[in-house]
């Protein structure tokens, strides 16, 4: 018989190492480490949906002077949108047989080290490759990504139960653009979207793209153009500036930001709403499988990307067919 006493090691390191693991998601992903900056991976408690409340609408407001009238009309100001919970998860298993082989304390924890430290890439990257989806994945539990929340094609398709194609629904839709870009016209193109996606002193903080596109924009700047966020850079992120905003690379092995793609992010209206109670967590108690000789224990996650405004987010799309 296995060392039964095993599943508590199992368990506490588990436990131990959890608490790192939600840092360790944010790092691997300059969207989320964003949102982690500025407070917007907001926990949720409970409840079947994410709830997040829009302001789309303006009161009345009269100009008028001495006695005129000040009419007051009932209008609805205020809507909400509603994202379902997604749950993802990654099981570290070891079997008897393992146990026994790694009878020694060191050898057994150094298995089970880098059977953790595996499950901890696993969600990192996969967690950091959803951010990107448009929540069809997996027969449509996946989370609802950059793909989805901002749109190539904005007035088509549902975002938080609202229906971009609905007049009405105009200010649910997200600004987007196409043109064959190359060295010569990418910053009138990027300054074009962004001032589409500037409203006041509302503004993108942060463009996401692919390796090609941040390769062109990169070609356009002379060494003393080249500023970046010492912050970003301290934690791995290559980037540049474009009009005060972060420009991330998300390219090459490991990128995940979709070809041809560059997202204008305004991260104040963003969230990772993740469930207080399944943030990185190993989910239940013991675990010993039934018919095998075998312990078993599963880090979970729940939760979901949301989005309050999509008008002031966009995205800029490189026509590859009118290239060359």
């Amino acid at each position: 018989m296995s060392n039964s006493n095993f599943n508590d090691v199992l368990t506490v390191t588990l436990e131990s190492r959890s608490r790192n693991l939600r840092d360790n998601v944010s790092k691997n992903n300059a969207l989320l480490k964003r949102l982690k900056e500025k407070g917007n991976q907001r926990p949720i408690t409970g409840g079947s949906k994410i709830l997040e409340e829009l302001e789309y609408g303006e009161g009345d407001m009269v100009w008028y002077s001495g006695y005129d009238t000040i009419t007051y009309s009932p209008k609805q100001l205020f809507t909400a949108a509603e994202y379902a919970l997604k749950l993802c998860a990654v099981p570290v298993a070891i079997s008897g047989e393992e146990i026994l082989i790694n009878s020694g304390p060191e050898q057994m924890m150094d298995l089970l080290e880098k059977r953790i430290h595996n499950a901890e890439k696993t969600l990192c990257n996969k967690i950091s490759q959803a951010i990107y989806s448009d929540g069809t994945g997996s027969s449509g539990k996946e989370i609802g990504g950059l793909a989805l929340l901002v749109a190539d094609d904005p007035t088509s398709g549902t975002v938080g139960g609202i229906n971009r194609a609905t007049t009405g629904n105009e200010f649910w839709r997200n600004q987007s653009a196409t043109a064959a870009l190359d060295e010569n016209n990418i910053t009138k193109e990027m300054g074009a979207l962004y001032n589409k996606c500037t409203r006041g002193s509302d503004k993108p903080d942060l463009i996401v793209c692919d390796d090609a596109l941040y390769a062109v924009y990169d070609s356009t700047l002379m060494d003393m153009q080249r500023f970046s966020d010492p912050k970003l850079a301290d934690a791995g992120f290559v980037s540049l500036k474009f009009k005060g905003a972060d420009v991330i690379y998300d390219g090459g092995q490991g990128g995940y930001c979709p070809a041809n793609h560059m997202y204008f992010l305004n991260s104040n209206y963003i969230y990772l709403r993740t469930h207080r109670d399944r943030d990185m967590k190993v989910i239940g108690g013991e675990r010993m499988a039934v018919n095998q000789d075998a312990f078993y224990k599963i880090i979970g996650w729940a939760g979901n990307l949301t989005m309050s405004n999509a008008a002031l987010q966009g995205v800029l799309i490189n026509d590859t067919t009118n290239n060359g």
